[in-house]
């Protein structure tokens, strides 16, 4: 058969030299990640089975097997799963473009230990790789259930790669291993030694479901052995709580999620009566990645009495739940049951709310009992979290229960509704908040003037789904959500009879000048009125009550969605001096052409105030250089 010879791509280059010259302190992982994968060839082989059940394939006997050869120092692992085709061969192994690897060599960059940088090698789909942490050459052989011609990749790890077809190819994938000398000063061990074998598949993947075998050594004067099960194949979730330590959670937790940090918390649920299954549930301690992105794969493992259904079932929890992995395992559902039929399953509905539920009291525990466990929670997932309180209506009370958001009263605790709502002020009725792109630029906003000036405290929101929830929720305890940003404001007290007089005062006073600037900036803005939320800048422009915002608006535009643009309103600061000088302009002059320039400038410097752009940046630069020019 015709060999061909191909280049790795860059990064995967750059991986393997990662891999070959290991950043890893602990190489036993390597067996774990290919067992780990054969395991997932079995269970995609049993699913596609299931579903054509004219497939040519022999699924009698499923397992995954260990062949060590002491003489010519290889580790084979072998299984008789679904295996892959010839050009599955080159896209998978030969390019890994779509694991995330630029991703992981920044993030491996970035890793301030050893054991931080290996919790990076599952995360990112490269686990075939880490072979080379143990091995000089790898070969792989594999043929896809279905063809008639097998497949050999072989590498060194260096810059290529090839790959050829075979005949003579069983079915499903085998990697072999030619391994380097044992060097046990680098933690790398001899991987020909029976007992390391044994050692790592009871540490890593003892629960795996499908029996990992090997041939142990003949003993002299002893006929040969015949092959042993290493793993128990327990399924965890089945067993009792007192029987499974947390160290075979948390293996369990990384094989699954391929993430090698331990999950933050382990969520057990088993639900009998009419409609039975047991949950083994994990929070991760770390967001991955891709947590934001279209293509990330939400989910947990769907099991029915045991057997594998379906990786990622994006039936069993939410959209904003997508974090959590784990394993349902139902004992009702049928085991023909496909993603489009999971949609419409009472079952499934059911056991949805359950999880949903379970999840969000577990996250309300952790908030109360451990305060660093939940501060760790907030910060990798509340993001995702907060998209529940405009989808999730049902559970929109436990969500706002363990939310938290930054806040005027504390540079760094955050606070929660209910704590906002203990500190406000006599005779306050609303909460307030503002929305923008980071604390220090919402902070230092002309909007919030008057609530420093008057102690009132803020919420603090910087989230892009910030923009939508406020408006979901609406009201809390009674209190209404109000942004400091929109419609008119009074936080005079009650019976300051005076403010109320002096401003219907000023209101008259300055009636000329507001509809003058209202006709000269009749393109950009639907109203000039004078301000009570300003006490230092001399203006800013906010959105009517019942207006989109702009960042709401270009977040709508983003998701294609169009929507009119929406005209603001200008408020001006009547005790400040640019203000007080622009309407004594107004008064004593007939000709009014700079002035006109002086209201457009005013306008454009109130939407820079609050991190806009001006709508014309060339004419606004004109016009400042053009006054400074007058001014020295």
């Amino acid at each position: 058969m015709t060999t061909e010879t191909f280049e790795f791509q860059v990064e995967a280059r750059q991986l393997l030299q990662l891999m070959i010259h290991s950043v890893y302190s602990n190489k036993d992982v390597f067996l774990r990640e290919l067992v780990s994968n054969a395991s997932d060839a079995l269970d995609k082989l049993r699913l596609e089975k299931l579903r054509d059940d004219s497939l040519d394939a022999d699924v009698s006997d499923l397992h995954i097997e260990l062949d060590v050869d002491k003489e010519a120092r290889t580790l084979t692992v072998r299984d008789n799963g679904i295996g892959m085709s010839y050009d599955e061969v080159g896209k998978l192994i030969g390019t890994i473009a779509n694991s995330g690897t630029a991703a992981f060599l920044e993030e491996l960059k970035e890793a301030k230990d050893a054991a931080g940088a290996e919790g990076l090698i599952g995360r990112f789909g490269v686990g075939f790789y880490s072979g080379f942490m143990a091995a000089d050459e790898v070969t792989l052989v594999t043929r896809r259930v279905g063809e008639g011609q097998g497949t050999r990749w072989t590498s060194r790890g260096e810059a290529t790669y090839t790959l050829e077809r075979v005949d003579d190819a069983p079915q499903g994938t085998s990697v072999t291993l030619h391994l380097k000398p044992a060097d046990p000063e680098n933690q790398l061990h001899d991987y020909t030694s029976e007992w390391t074998i044994r050692e790592i598949v009871k540490r890593y993947s003892d629960f795996i479901t499908w029996p990992i075998r090997m041939v142990p050594e003949a003993r002299d004067g002893e006929d040969a052995p015949g092959p042993e099960t290493l793993n128990s194949m327990k399924a965890l979730w089945a067993r009792s709580r007192d029987e499974v330590s947390d160290d075979e959670y948390h293996e369990l937790y990384k094989h699954i999620s391929h993430d090698w940090r331990e999950p933050l918390e382990t969520i057990r649920l088993q639900a009998e009566g009419t409609f039975e299954y047991q949950a083994l549930l994990f929070v991760p301690s770390h967001a991955p990645h891709d947590l934001f992105t279209r293509d990330f794969k939400r989910g947990v493992q769907l099991y029915v009495k045991r057997v594998f259904i379906m990786d990622d079932c994006e039936a069993l929890l939410p959209p904003y739940l997508r974090f959590v992995k784990g394993v349902v395992d139902a004992q009702d559902l049928s085991l023909n049951v496909s993603r489009e039929i999971l949609q419409q399953d009472r079952h499934i509905r059911m056991m949805q709310r359950r999880l949903t539920k379970k999840v969000l009291s577990t996250v309300k525990e952790i908030k109360t009992k451990d305060a660093d466990r939940y501060a760790t929670f907030w910060r990798e997932f509340g993001t995702a979290l907060k998209e529940g309180l405009v989808t999730d209506s049902e559970n929109r009370d436990a969500i706002l229960a363990v939310s938290s958001f930054a806040t005027t009263h504390s540079a760094d605790e955050p606070t929660t509704l209910a704590q906002y709502v203990e500190r406000m002020k006599d005779g306050q009725d609303d909460i307030w908040f503002i929305t923008g792109e980071s604390r220090q630029s919402i902070e230092n906003s002309p909007h919030m003037e008057a609530f420093r000036a008057k102690g009132i405290e803020v919420l603090l929101l910087t989230d892009a789904v910030d923009e939508v929830w406020v408006d979901a929720v609406g009201t809390y305890e009674g209190k209404k959500l109000r942004s400091v940003a929109k419609g008119e404001i009074d936080l005079d007290a009650e019976g300051e009879e005076k403010a109320g007089e002096e401003r219907e005062k000023q209101a008259e006073e300055y009636a000329g000048l507001l509809e003058w600037m209202r006709e000269r900036l009749e393109e950009d803005i639907k109203e000039v009125r004078l301000s009570t939320r300003l006490t230092v800048s001399p203006a800013c422009v906010v959105s009517d009550a019942h207006d989109l915002t702009p960042a709401l608006e270009n977040m709508y535009r983003a998701m294609g969605q169009e929507v009119p643009r929406t005209k603001r309103i200008l408020e001006l600061n009547p005790g400040h001096a640019l203000v007080k000088s622009l309407h004594q302009a107004y008064q004593a002059s007939e000709d009014r052409t700079e002035l006109a320039e002086s209201a457009e400038l005013l306008h454009t410097l109130a939407v820079l105030a609050e991190g806009g752009q001006p709508k014309d940046p060339a004419r606004f630069v004109r016009l400042v250089a053009d006054r400074l020019e007058r001014t020295l």
